[in-house]
């Protein structure tokens, strides 16, 4: 789920959490595994051509911004509130996707793109970098959605994209939970090679169907993510 559509760590830090695991080791080892399967999935859609080195150079610096920023918006403003905004953005996203059929276009990656996809990429990565750093879940997804919505690139660009996006913060939160201790490395390396199978094979797939596997799976994500929304503000 996470090599085609993102939002795998939806599902697998929940799983980390209804083991037992203390919240902090779960996030962190949890970063551990995620990452393992995100160097495959971002090898696989290099090789396919679906990633451009200027445009993902750019975009990994202005990810890396946008967090540290997002990571101070956090100490001003409330977690639920935050939640509050997502219950409305998160059903409207997903209505847009089932009635707007071009949301997710599969054009090719060889096209030409214009400064104006450039700028627009630049402005989402440092966007949802931010939302990253405040917060995080999703964010993979959202990436996917405004990369083809927004900047009108083609979809195996986007997904190219996110990619190395999601690797570099990925990555990034590692040594930083790395350096205090809070992960079991065990358990995250035997998960993180379930990791690498299931994102090599999410690779496979969406090189062979695109975006007809891509906007399901992506619905898909967008629901987990609502329900998870509402239990966190009931709970």
């Amino acid at each position: 789920m996470d090599a085609i559509g993102g939002g795998g760590g939806l599902i697998s830090l929940p799983a980390y959490l209804l083991a037992g695991i203390p919240a902090h080791f779960a996030v962190g080892t949890n970063k551990l595994s995620s990452a393992m399967g995100t160097v495959i999935s971002t090898i696989e859609f290099a090789r396919s051509g679906y990633i451009r080195i200027k445009l993902a150079a750019v975009s990994v610096v202005t990810a890396i911004i946008g967090s540290s920023l997002g990571a101070q918006l956090a100490l001003h403003i409330n977690e639920n509130d935050f939640r509050v905004i997502l219950l409305i953005i998160l059903p409207l996203t997903a209505l847009y996707l089932l009635l707007n059929r071009h949301a997710l276009n599969s054009k090719l990656a060889d096209t030409k793109l214009t400064s104006s996809q450039f700028m627009l990429t630049i402005a989402i990565s440092l966007g949802l970098g931010a939302y990253d750093g405040f917060y995080g879940p999703g964010t993979g997804t959202f990436l996917l959605i405004t990369l083809t919505g927004i900047a009108h690139l083609p979809i195996n660009l986007a997904a190219g994209n996110t990619k190395v996006i999601n690797l570099t913060t990925n990555v990034t939160a590692l040594v930083v939970f790395l350096l205090s201790g809070k992960v079991m490395m065990l358990l995250g390396l035997v998960a993180g090679l379930f990791s690498i199978v299931g994102n090599f094979l999410g690779a496979a797939y969406y090189k062979r169907f695109g975006s007809r596997i891509a906007r399901p799976i992506i619905i898909i994500v967008l629901l987990i993510f609502l329900t998870k929304t509402i239990w966190d503000l009931v709970g």
